[in-house]
């Protein structure tokens, strides 16, 4: 069965005005914000954002919608129609003269977690990103050591944001009900990473190893790329036992234990 052009791009309309109200006041638009917003549909947000911000960049990525928003939409925002995982938000900063951006919408659920991704590789041009989301995504964002929902992804993203969850949605919020539970997802960038370096490709590739079967414990995991004399004399350094997992330990624990093995 074929899905509709709505279907595959994941669109679910935010229908509820009060949820409306309570993204606003978490946003918080204010007269100097240049505001991106993903995916805005038929421009219910867009507009309450316009009324608070500088400038709303709003790109839309069907192309069906934009005849009716460019037309519908005050002059301090902008339509674009284009992908937001293909948008250079580095240029649209330049272009306006501001040295960062502040990133919100109503994320399809098919592109949260390359989202979330390129959010943290374009770290330094975002002050913060508020989305709505699934809140299975926004969870693993938020998780802390311990938690199943634990993973990769948030410990890289907390290290350059503080992250939290405003709220959950439920379904019949939007306009198709989706078949999940969504939450609002707010990324507040810290003055400066927790560890320097964490974000990078060697810190990364150390996670994905560290994390790549969860049951099994992290010495076995990290075998494939040390040494048992480097993860002998680590793990003795830093008091870590043998039966250590990953999903149980703190991140300073993880970037530390990175840290060792690369001396």
């Amino acid at each position: 069965m074929l899905k509709s052009r709505r279907q595959a791009l994941g669109q679910h309309f935010l229908a509820n005005q009060g949820v409306l109200r309570k993204i606003v006041g978490a946003i918080d638009p204010g007269p100097g914000d240049v505001i991106v917003e993903i995916g805005p549909g038929k421009g219910t947000l867009t507009r309450e954002l316009a009324a608070g911000a500088r400038r709303v960049v709003a790109i839309e990525k069907d192309e069906r919608l934009i005849p009716g928003l460019r037309g519908a939409m005050p002059p301090n925002v902008e339509i674009v129609h284009g992908d937001i995982l293909r948008t250079d938000l580095g240029g649209i900063a330049r272009a306006a003269g501001v040295p960062s951006l502040r990133l919100v919408g109503n994320v399809p659920y098919s592109i949260s977690s390359p989202l979330l991704f390129q959010v943290l590789d374009e770290r330094d041009v975002l002050r913060d990103c508020v989305f709505l989301l699934q809140k299975e995504v926004a969870e693993r964002v938020t998780a802390g050591p311990g938690s199943k929902s634990y993973a990769p992804l948030g410990i890289l993203l907390q290290n350059e944001f503080v992250a939290r969850i405003a709220f959950t949605v439920a379904p019949g919020s939007f306009s198709p009900p989706p078949k999940v539970q969504s939450a609002l997802l707010v990324l507040a960038r810290r003055a400066s990473p927790l560890h320097p370096g964490v974000a990078e490709e060697p810190y990364r590739a150390f996670l994905r190893a560290a994390f790549a079967e969860r049951r099994k414990m992290l010495w076995k995991n990290l075998s494939r790329r040390a040494t048992p004399a480097a993860l002998e004399a680590s793990y003795a350094a830093l008091g870590l036992s043998r039966n250590a997992r990953a999903e149980d330990m703190a991140p300073d624990a993880l970037f530390s234990l990175f840290n060792k093995l690369r001396t």
